[in-house]
């Protein structure tokens, strides 16, 4: 799958759940780093996405937060209570998420059909009025509200919990 096709994927989703967005388009941003040069313009919260895995591979997870704060693996193995955790590798987050590295965001969350990823969202979120986020392509963010957010997290279905990561 393309990432044109991921993102209408998502836009699809979105427009039959009924959830309102605004999308800005970019070049491709596979780092914070080098957008938040374009997201200077855009009022909204925007996140950082971390998809890991637990020691045996059995446990899937994305952890998400403000994209301004920098967490160590450490310290959110000590958050999340879930033992050892790495990374996941670019065919786990393909075959769980249905992404590339680069473009991880909880929309991808509409590809585990499973529901074998366990979202963990920072506390901090909850106060944001607007969230911004990749459509599952790293050339385009899209804006929601919190409440729009959290409506979508409902329709997903899947675990999900708030926690306080700094």
């Amino acid at each position: 799958m393309t990432q044109l096709e991921r993102r209408e994927k998502v836009l699809h989703q979105l427009d039959l759940w009924n959830i309102p967005y605004t999308m800005y388009t970019h070049p491709p941003l596979p780092t914070v780093e080098i957008a938040l040069e374009y997201w200077k313009d855009v009022d909204a919260t925007h996140c950082k996405n971390l998809f890991m895995r637990n020691h045996k591979g059995n446990r899937h997870y994305l952890v998400v937060f403000e994209c301004h704060h920098q967490m160590a693996i450490h310290d959110i193995e000590k958050m999340l209570h879930q033992g050892k955790l790495s990374f996941a590798s670019e065919a786990r987050m393909e075959k769980y998420l249905g992404l590339l590295p680069g473009s991880v965001s909880p929309f991808g969350l509409i590809n585990d059909t499973n529901r074998e990823v366990k979202l963990f969202l920072d506390r901090n979120l909850q106060d944001a009025r607007l969230l911004s986020f990749h459509p599952n392509d790293n050339t385009a963010d899209l804006v929601v509200t919190n409440e729009d957010f959290m409506r979508y997290l409902n329709l997903w279905g899947g675990e999900w919990e708030y926690l306080t990561l700094y």
